[in-house]
């Protein structure tokens, strides 16, 4: 598909311009971070994965065929603001990991990407096979941005370079991203290390541990922290899990935080699981998360936008009814919309 054709599809899609500013600077030490060393940081209770398992992950991957575009069903647009009062929350689930959450009063996006392909590249890499579900012109003022990790599809510099010049959002991250997007024109930003939070009027936000890691070249791997964010509000708590592996940091999250209202769980991205397992859950590794966690309701992200890895398209929507069916779990507290469908998110 043309890059005209895609654009008549969402006039809000933005194409990538080139190649990150900042693709090797040095890392920094964090020397009261117990999981960074020598300027990396890294996971404390999986080791990374070796070098020969890329080769033979690369040698031996056969992708499923997905489709070249997908058109999506047309939902009602979010309100400006969703209610005055933060007890009421409603969810819109745009594309991939972003989502948009609104909090009462409050406009809340996690890893916003508007981009056509997720990848430094114009011209190779991953493109996305339908259109976001809100486009960027339909979408409501941002007032925080949950930013996860640095990899492109989940820290798209055009997208954010967008919101900070109409909205001028917080972004909260991990550590060692502000560089990057102090380079991009974007300043208002507070990173963070696991277990520390920054206030934002009525929210409190934590940057909490994931099973990832980071970069966004050759030369800058594991310098920035990965990790997923948990907002507490006197009205209940989301969490959003961002990029991660199944691991007991779910149960520390259960444990020193309590348990969501909501919470964002990746299903999509996981085949062939014996390598990437460690980096990304699959269906059933999502729901094990959420009764770890204990969520009230679950929703499913990560899937069906961008072909990451080996599985079809409908599979991971697929393998979590077979996932909730087997491990008995209520399909109604772990939910799928469509791009651009919203829901509201009642505490039970």
């Amino acid at each position: 598909m043309s890059k005209e054709k895609l654009q008549q599809h969402e006039p809000g899609l933005l194409v990538h311009n080139g190649r990150d500013r900042l693709l090797s600077r040095p890392g920094r030490t964090h020397p009261d971070s117990d999981h960074c060393e020598g300027g990396k940081f890294f996971n404390p209770r999986h080791p990374d994965r070796a070098l020969t398992q890329v080769f033979t992950w690369l040698r031996t991957r056969k992708p499923s065929r997905w489709p070249g575009w997908v058109d999506n069903e047309t939902f009602p647009l979010p309100k400006a603001r969703h209610s005055d009062q933060l007890c009421d929350w409603r969810v819109t689930f745009i594309n991939h990991a972003t989502v948009l959450l609104q909090l009462g009063p409050y406009n809340l996006l996690t890893d916003p990407v508007w981009a056509t392909r997720v990848s430094p590249f114009r011209n190779l890499g991953p493109r996305r096979v339908r259109a976001a579900g809100v486009s960027l012109s339909n979408l409501p003022p941002i007032d925080v941005v949950l930013l996860s990790h640095n990899h492109y599809d989940h820290l798209d510099l055009a997208t954010l370079k967008f919101l900070a010049k109409r909205d001028n959002p917080l972004v909260v991250t991990g550590l060692g991203n502000a560089a990057l997007l102090a380079e991009n024109g974007i300043r208002h930003v507070s990173e963070l290390d696991w277990w520390e939070h920054v206030a934002f009027k009525d929210l409190r936000i934590h940057f909490t541990p994931a099973q990832h890691f980071s970069g966004r070249g050759v030369r800058d791997r594991d310098m920035t922290l990965w990790g997923g964010l948990w907002v507490e509000t006197d009205a209940g708590a989301l969490f959003f899990a961002g990029d991660t592996g199944y691991s007991e940091h779910f149960s520390d999250i259960r444990q020193r935080l309590g348990k969501p209202r909501l919470a964002l769980l990746p299903i999509g991205a996981y085949e062939p699981y014996w390598f990437m397992g460690p980096v990304h859950m699959n269906p059933d590794d999502a729901v094990r998360a959420h009764c770890d966690l204990d969520a009230e309701v679950s929703l499913s992200i990560h899937f069906n936008t961008f072909q990451l890895t080996d599985e079809p398209i409908d599979r991971p929507v697929l393998d979590l009814v077979e996932a909730l069916n087997r491990r008995q779990v209520d399909p109604l507290r772990f939910i799928v919309l469509k791009e651009g469908e919203g829901r509201d998110i009642l505490s039970l």
